[in-house]
């Protein structure tokens, strides 16, 4: 009987005080529904600078010589004979890529007659880039390279500002080749970007990597091949594969947060402000749900003290106030759940435009920071922001349910 009775007193005891448990639950609600909005938000973020860094810079995933990201020299690249090997071993995990590059890159000097700049070069399959990174997707001049393509370059618009570039201008790449020579390439200008971060638009040529060989003597030879995933959390995983398989080859597999540490250790750094902002919250939360059970046993100790002189034990009583309390977090866990969720997905689901509160080409570690912002909802992070907020509910609860059930019922029954 008392199983039964127990829970119906609970429920009985929230309805006599509809204006407190509603205005408790709201509380709560609101709560859960910030969390969710706000978790959401910080998620898309996150997706959009990591999707942003990774095709401008390294890719999820890079396979490289051993020992090419100190070095950074051409002795380190991924021999002609290797390089089948690697792009084989990328058949087990093709159905999770949206898109491979092979790239061989060196340092090396632009030049003109108005200068010489330092930049980074690389020789590219224009096609396979172009999917990849984007970068010539919507070029400032000219086009991107194209299949055919030989003595021509993709510049950034500032580089070709400081050179005096214009389309179709000739100026001249040198670096040093495999041999240990240094040798000069005449090339082309076909098309200029512009991607917002200077160390890339002063910075950066692509060229063919055909021309890129044959220039500094490597046929057949890669000094990188970048992987872009579908599902990024897949990075580690597919990575670790790969080591497996590549295993004995002169060749490192690296994952983003290898590859890129600054934007990894941003990421983390957000993701730690996010969890106080959650911590505040989650505070304030169960300081409502404490005060508003404490108070009401308070200005119900003559009600407890008869549900003991009836023949509830302590325990009992306290439980009943325990279930309250745990009611009230479950009709405002699932309020709040539909609230936040439909708030993101009705109001927010095309962005936040931020464009009027950041200045333009806003970046920070090697990513421009996109005005608008995107929620995306993970499943994983709402049922944390439900668990904890069940946790916080169920641990609120406790205190005054203890005190419910040390009430001397002959003192409480004298109460008014």
């Amino acid at each position: 009987m008392n199983a039964r009775v127990i829970p119906w007193l609970a429920l009985r005891n929230l309805g006599r005080e509809v204006r407190r448990s509603a205005l408790t639950a709201s509380a709560m609600a609101l709560g859960l529904a910030l969390l969710i909005f706000s978790r959401t938000l910080s998620d898309g973020a996150h997706d959009d600078w990591v999707d942003s860094g990774v095709r401008l810079g390294t890719g999820h995933i890079i396979i490289e010589g051993e020992g090419f990201r100190d070095s950074q020299s051409l002795d380190d690249r991924i021999p002609a004979t290797e390089l089948p090997e690697v792009l084989n071993a990328l058949s087990s995990v093709r159905p999770e890529l949206r898109g491979t590059t092979v790239r061989l890159g060196v340092g090396g000097l632009a030049s003109s007659t108005d200068g010489a700049v330092p930049v980074r070069i690389l020789g590219v399959n224009p096609g396979e880039e172009l999917e990849f990174s984007q970068l010539g997707s919507e070029p400032e001049q000219g086009r991107y390279l194209e299949e055919g393509d030989r003595l021509h370059a993709f510049i950034g618009e500032k580089l070709a500002l400081r050179l005096g570039l214009g389309l179709n201008s000739r100026f001249v790449l040198t670096a040093q080749g495999a041999a240990g020579d240094i040798q000069g390439q005449l090339v082309r200008v076909v098309g200029t970007y512009q991607t917002g971060l200077d160390e890339l638009d002063e910075g950066l040529v692509h060229i063919p990597i055909g021309t890129a060989r044959t220039w500094l003597g490597v046929e057949g030879s890669a000094t990188s091949v970048s992987l872009l995933l579908a599902d990024e959390d897949r990075t580690e995983g597919l990575a670790l594969e790969l080591r497996g398989r590549l295993a004995g080859g002169r060749v490192s597999v690296l994952g983003w947060h290898e590859a890129m540490p600054e934007l990894d250790s941003i990421i983390r750094l957000d993701d730690a402000g996010d969890w106080v902002f959650h911590g505040i919250l989650f505070a304030i939360v169960a300081l409502a749900i404490l005060n508003a059970i404490f108070m009401s046993v308070l200005h119900r100790r003559r009600e407890l003290g008869l549900l003991h002189a009836l023949g509830l034990s302590r325990a009992q009583t306290g439980t009943v106030v325990f279930l309250e309390g745990l009611f009230l977090t479950v009709a405002a866990g699932i309020v709040g759940m539909v609230l936040g969720i439909g708030v993101v997905w009705i109001f927010f689901r095309d962005g936040l435009d931020f464009t009027s509160l950041m200045p333009e080409d806003f970046t920070f570690s090697g990513v421009v920071m996109n005005p608008v912002l995107v929620p995306v909802l993970e499943v994983k992070h709402i049922l944390q922001s439900l668990f904890f907020m069940a946790l916080i509910g169920t641990a609120a609860s406790l205190y005054p349910a203890f005190v419910a059930g040390r009430l001397d019922p002959a003192e409480a029954v004298k109460a008014e």
